[in-house]
């Protein structure tokens, strides 16, 4: 039987996941809605009319989620596309409801478009990301895992197990490998994944193994043919197939297909670091970092007097930083050291920690009591909520670097610069001060490459999880 006519199953675990979303959604706009039938129906709004603007709702909202893809197996579980898509599609439900009262001349439905349908959105999108915890623990423990067949060179091949294997999260397991002669590292494997062909044998391989990716990574022996026929085998299967498109690490809005002379070309457009976007960036951030002074106003005057009391030093901390494009600011942080702290940087300059330009000790000496547990939980950076308000930094953005630091940036890493630095980042939700210099620049630069509204939100969603675990703080 040729490759084309098998079906690969669609995992239980797929199926199951799949439906709770769906499920979730459904209790989401079901919950929203009835609190809409609650708050709306009065005197001069009739109760059928309301349960009638409600179903309408209901069903624009579901119309409205399917048409932006909300619901795709392969976006569910894991990066910024899955709420990016529930943000869509409600926003386009919203818009939807709107314009047709206007069409139709129905009363009062304002509530429903800037009440309701943003109702179903706060409670559906922290729904999705309670299941996805669930998915990630199930994949750290080796469960609900996509079966995948790697094939390209052998340097290549091993470099995605490595990726794989440091984030389980994405759900793909390697158990298998086809390399151009058939051969691996010295032998019948390339980084412990067994080779099991060329890529001759590939689809045949993939149809007896039951793999559900099939990853094409950089290999001279990846002709445009061999490729079109590769899929021309897999078309008919429920196997996905992902090529590397051999570019630096672009994705989200800015990477487009677009068809040139028949062929599928990808097209990467020039980030933008200004426009309608931005404003709204600059307005959420200058917004939220009023609210938060304020309702973090107690633990901050709290913070303030324990620090004061210790040893009756001053207790913010101010550090020349480089902000967006090379300006410099005033940094302001809670005093975690000793009042001298810098001067006896010179006494431990030996005992550096850290790669690269930065100093770091996991037993830094001039740590305080107080500012070793302010440190852990990350309050010390709170002061630092002035600076967005003031305009410097950013509730989210690449780490601000230190002028030294910056001088002697590359080109490549002078990119951290073009976006002003902020209170939360990538590397704060990866990992904090355990990731080598390489790999929090790496980050950085991934930041600005790809940034958009729904990564900023779920890097601050993040966030909170990664200061109450305390992982990496030091």
């Amino acid at each position: 039987m040729g490759a084309a006519q098998v079906t690969m199953p669609t995992s239980r675990w797929e199926t199951q996941y799949r439906t709770a979303v769906l499920v979730s959604d459904f209790v989401a706009i079901a919950a929203a809605s009835l609190l809409g039938v609650i708050l709306t129906v009065n005197g001069q709004v009739a109760a059928h009319l309301t349960a009638t603007t409600a179903m309408v709702t209901v069903l624009a909202v579901v119309a409205a989620l399917a048409a932006s893809g909300a619901w795709e197996a392969r976006v569910l579980g894991q990066g910024a596309e899955e709420f990016r898509r529930l943000g869509r599609g409600m926003a386009g439900a919203g818009m939807g409801l709107g314009l047709a009262a206007l069409a139709l001349d129905v009363p009062d439905v304002r509530p429903w478009v800037f009440g309701v349908v943003p109702a179903a959105l706060m409670v559906a999108a922290p729904m999705r990301y309670v299941l996805r915890r669930a998915l990630h623990e199930q994949r750290y423990n080796g469960r609900c895992m996509l079966p995948v067949l790697a094939a390209g060179s052998v340097a290549e091949v091993a470099d995605l197990v490595g990726r794989t294997r440091r984030e389980q999260h994405n759900g793909w397991r390697i158990e298998a490998v086809c390399t151009p002669d058939g051969h691996g590292e010295g032998g019948g494997e390339v980084a412990g994944v067994p080779v099991v062909g060329t890529f001759d044998d590939l689809a045949e391989r993939v149809v007896q193994g039951g793999y559900r990716v099939v990853a094409v990574v950089p290999d001279a022996g990846w002709t445009r043919s061999r490729l079109q026929q590769l899929t021309w085998q897999l078309e008919s299967t429920a196997v996905d197939v992902v090529v590397s498109p051999v570019l630096m690490e672009v994705t989200g809005p800015r990477l487009h297909v677009s068809p040139v002379f028949g062929l599928p070309l990808l097209r990467i457009s020039a980030p933008r670091f200004v426009g309608f976007r931005w404003v709204v960036k600059s307005v959420f951030d200058r917004v939220a970092a009023a609210l938060g002074t304020l309702a973090l106003s107690p633990l901050l005057l709290g913070i303030a007097c324990a620090i004061w009391l210790q040893d009756r030093g001053p207790v913010l901390y101010r550090q020349t930083r480089v902000g967006r494009d090379g300006s410099t600011f005033s940094m302001i942080k809670f005093r975690s050291m000793v009042i001298d702290a810098d001067r006896r940087r010179g006494d431990l300059a030996g005992d550096n920690e850290a790669d690269g330009p930065l100093f770091k000790l996991r037993r830094d000496p001039r740590i305080t009591r107080v500012g070793g547990f302010l440190r852990r939980y990350s309050l010390d950076e709170l002061p630092q909520l002035f600076n967005v308000l003031a305009g410097s930094m950013s509730l989210v953005g690449p780490r601000p670097p230190l002028p030294e630091e910056a001088a002697a940036y590359p080109a490549d890493m002078r990119r951290r610069l073009k976006v002003k630095p902020g209170l939360t980042g990538l590397w704060q939700v990866s990992g904090r001060s355990d990731l080598s210099w390489s790999e929090s620049v790496r980050l950085d630069v991934r930041y600005v490459e790809d940034w958009s509204l729904a990564l900023d939100l779920m890097i601050l969603w993040k966030t909170f999880r990664a200061v109450r675990s305390g992982q990496g703080a030091y």
